[in-house]
């Protein structure tokens, strides 16, 4: 089953780790909310329970009743134990029986996040269940399938902050208030014009387009209603969601009108900071992954900003993976070595409760000799007008 627009799981790591925990059997039960199902099954059916099994080199999709289609049409693997026009299975059950058909008597491995009744289900079935983490780890390293799909949603991401800049381009000040298309801008205003954008662009919001304004940029998820005044930050952080599943991420900081001084000088030493935590990842494979995270707190550190104070200052790390979650492995704090294949945000940042905050945001491939980055959006707090072409 080959699907051109969508990723594919290759499932030759869960032989490995059967190999390695001494097991006869992998298997999951979630729903379409658990992103490791989401990986393993590339399937985006209804909020109720289904299973993945893999035996034998078999990778098994057990969806619920009357997904079948939809299932062949999604799951890149072996086959899809359809049910027909049956009434609802229990997926533990349809998992219980394959694996008596197949004469599984061994070890069964499983997410750590499995649900308990499954996990005590498999055992009364007679199966020992062994915890493996190895799903989340392969999801780490994307493929050049994956890294399309990455690079797609934050391509929509970005035509997000484009709508963002023109609409804070267009704004005027007003007194102590700014007002776009005769009606004082808050963060809302933006983030509705901002979302029909990425709407139009085929992705989904999802709840995550972050705006803040002056002291809500501080707030690091801040969704609600603020009004943007004349010369203080505006952050924009934008992680829409693509049909397959995989997230983008992106942040730029702008002004309307002259930048009050602070932010200025803030700006100025998050792209410094940026600048050097982008020339420690030109090492590429093989840099260790918090080398990253402290290149980038040195520099703001120098420049007078806290580094670890959770009240103002640099108090996140500077970057985190992403792929079916947005935020997963690895964490640019991790003590570990960068791999090729692993997707990385860079999002150095500075916040002050009384003052704003500034933030940006690239998201980058960790390459052989270096990295690509996926974002080519032009850094600057003063907004540009839309293009007329």
């Amino acid at each position: 089953m080959d699907h051109p627009d969508e990723p594919e799981t290759e499932y030759g790591f869960l032989a490995e780790v059967l190999t390695d925990a001494d097991a006869a059997a992998f298997v999951h039960v979630a729903d379409r909310f658990d992103d490791d199902l989401r990986y393993l099954t590339r399937f985006s059916g209804p909020d109720r329970a289904y299973a993945f099994a893999y035996h034998d080199g078999d990778a098994l999709l057990f969806p619920p009743s009357l997904f079948d289609e939809q299932a062949e049409r999604e799951f890149p693997g072996t086959a899809v134990v359809g049910y027909g026009d049956r009434a609802e299975p229990d997926p533990v059950d349809a998992v219980l029986a394959v694996l008596a058909d197949r004469d599984v008597d061994g070890a069964v491995a499983v997410p750590p996040a499995i649900r308990h009744d499954v996990y005590a289900r498999l055992s009364t079935a007679g199966h020992e269940v062994v915890t493996t983490g190895a799903v989340e780890s392969a999801r780490e390293r994307k493929t050049e399938r994956e890294q399309r799909c990455l690079e797609s949603v934050e391509h929509a991401a970005q035509r997000g902050l484009e709508r963002a800049e023109a609409v804070l381009a267009e704004a005027t000040v007003d007194g102590d208030v700014t007002r776009w298309d005769g009606n004082v801008l808050t963060t809302e205003v933006l983030r509705r014009e901002i979302n029909a954008e990425l709407s139009r662009r085929g992705v989904d919001p999802s709840g995550n387009s972050v705006i803040g304004a002056g002291s809500t940029c501080a707030d690091l998820h801040f969704t609600g209603t603020d009004g943007i005044r004349p010369g203080e930050s505006v952050l924009i952080d934008l992680s829409p969601r693509g049909p397959h599943g995989y997230y983008g991420d992106v942040t730029r900081t702008f002004t309307v009108g002259s930048p009050d001084p602070w932010v200025e000088t803030a700006y100025d030493a998050v792209l410094e900071a940026r600048e050097t935590a982008m020339s420690v990842l030109d090492a590429g494979a093989g840099v260790r992954a918090a080398a990253v995270h402290e290149a980038a707190s040195d520099v703001l550190s120098e420049a007078g900003y806290g580094v670890g104070d959770v009240s103002t200052g640099f108090y996140h790390g500077v970057g985190h993976g992403i792929g079916v979650s947005l935020h997963e492995g690895p964490g640019l704090t991790d003590d570990r070595e960068l791999r090729p294949g692993h997707v990385v945000t860079v999002e150095p940042g500075v916040y002050d409760p009384d003052r704003g905050g500034v933030r940006l945001e690239d998201l980058v491939v960790v390459t052989r000799d270096g990295f690509e980055n996926l974002v080519d959006y032009p850094l600057s707090l003063t907004p540009r007008a839309a293009d007329p072409s």
